[in-house]
């Protein structure tokens, strides 16, 4: 999609990052990570930020699991959909491509990022929510989110997340 300017800004309520956990899962399972990326495929408002670390954690996980074809195509059409963000090669891909990518949620499995203690750990630096992607998607509303953030009335849905 795009690139975006990083850590240089407020966290966008549009702006989602997944954990490479999430993101093995959402191709994988058809369950909570599925249902809560699908959010995000289905609003072309919506943006999915990620670093080319976390899409390669990804996809060593998708080729571990199911092989380096599937892996390869996986990472071909995440590179084309992910907004790419940059960060230090020391941070955490998810957890980075969040603060880095302007990001105001964070999908991850991990409960040691999930947990009230992480959350309020990043709070100083950064008004970033990290969630499972079941909590993630039981919360989403687009109809506010939209009306928030931009002119007019909430049109509904306008993209095929399976597209």
């Amino acid at each position: 999609m795009s690139d975006r300017a990083t850590g240089d800004r407020r966290p966008d309520p549009t702006l989602i990052a997944a954990d490479a956990d999430v993101l093995a899962a959402d191709l994988l399972v058809d369950g909570a990570a599925r249902a809560a990326l699908d959010h995000v495929r289905r609003h072309s408002w919506v943006e999915l930020v990620a670093s080319d670390p976390l899409l390669a954690d990804a996809a060593a996980t998708i080729e571990t699991l199911a092989g380096a074809e599937l892996a390869r195509d996986w990472r071909e059409r995440a590179e084309r959909l992910r907004t790419h963000v940059e960060h230090p090669a020391r941070d955490h891909p998810g957890l980075a491509s969040a603060y880095r990518g302007g990001a105001a949620h964070l999908l991850s499995f991990e409960e040691s990022l999930t947990a009230t203690s992480a959350n309020l750990a990043v709070q100083p630096y950064t008004a970033l929510s990290i969630r499972t992607p079941a909590a993630f998607d039981r919360l989403f509303d687009p109809e506010p989110l939209y009306e928030a953030t931009h002119d007019g009335a909430y049109p509904g849905p306008d993209c095929d997340p399976r597209a």
